[in-house]
């Protein structure tokens, strides 16, 4: 049996000696619960950024022909040195966009891209940041807060029709500090990760109990990613 990339695996299927455990699997999670409600069985889902593809088997299993759109050869659908995709006007059912907004340096064109490759009836899922450290991929720009994000997608066209926050101030501050011990440990051959390991499950175990306790109206606003579903406006302008 092939054995999914490693990055690929960790993404999918986090394990909690991670230090992002918490968030990895909240987003899969919601993902997951999104893609049952989209009724979209049939279409083409095309991963704008798609990187070791982490969540493909959730769409190809929902009987959606899932894309990945990256540089590179190895993509199944290319995107130019410019930002520019390889792909036809109206050709997608599903835009999705899992933590890739947060590195884009033209905004503009990457949501004018995502936006002209829809189908009017299409829709574009999307994830990104709401706060993390910085982490270059090649580059890292910004960070969102709810209404930033929602407004950021209507000025480019787009109606988002739900904002689900992921992981809320308290777990993410505890996971930020795991985060950065594990940086370290992981820099002390051998007993590095001895350490790191048991630390990563005891702290995984504190942020899930914080998460728990944190009331919505602090998550909705202050949580570590937002995934977004958005339409194409009625009217189909954009910025």
């Amino acid at each position: 049996m092939n054995r999914p990339p490693p990055e690929q695996a960790r993404r999918s299927r986090p394990r909690p000696i991670d230090a992002d455990w918490l968030v990895l699997r909240g987003l899969r999670a919601a993902i997951a619960s999104m893609l049952d409600r989209l009724a979209y069985q049939g279409g083409v889902a095309l991963d704008f950024g798609c990187g070791s593809k982490p969540y493909e088997q959730l769409f190809t299993a929902a009987g959606l022909r899932y894309m990945g759109a990256d540089f590179g050869s190895a993509a199944d659908v290319g995107i130019d040195p410019a930002g520019w995709l390889k792909a036809a006007d109206r050709s997608s059912d599903l835009v999705l966009s899992f933590q890739v907004l947060e590195h884009v340096r033209n905004l503009a064109l990457y949501l004018s891209e995502a936006h002209r490759v829809l189908r009017k009836d299409g829709a574009l899922l999307l994830s990104t940041h709401g706060t993390w450290l910085y982490h270059p991929h090649p580059e890292d720009h910004r960070r969102w807060t709810r209404r930033g994000l929602i407004a950021e997608l209507s000025n480019h066209g787009f109606e988002v029709v739900e904002c689900i926050p992921i992981v809320g101030p308290l777990a993410w501050t505890t996971i930020i500090r795991l985060t950065c011990a594990k940086f370290a440990l992981d820099r002390i051959p051998a007993l590095g990760p001895l350490i790191g390991g048991p630390l990563a499950l005891l702290m995984n175990l504190r942020a899930v109990l914080e998460d728990a306790i944190t009331p919505d109206w602090v998550k909705r606003e202050n949580a570590c990613v937002y995934l977004v579903l958005a339409k194409p406006h009625v009217d189909g302008t954009r910025s």
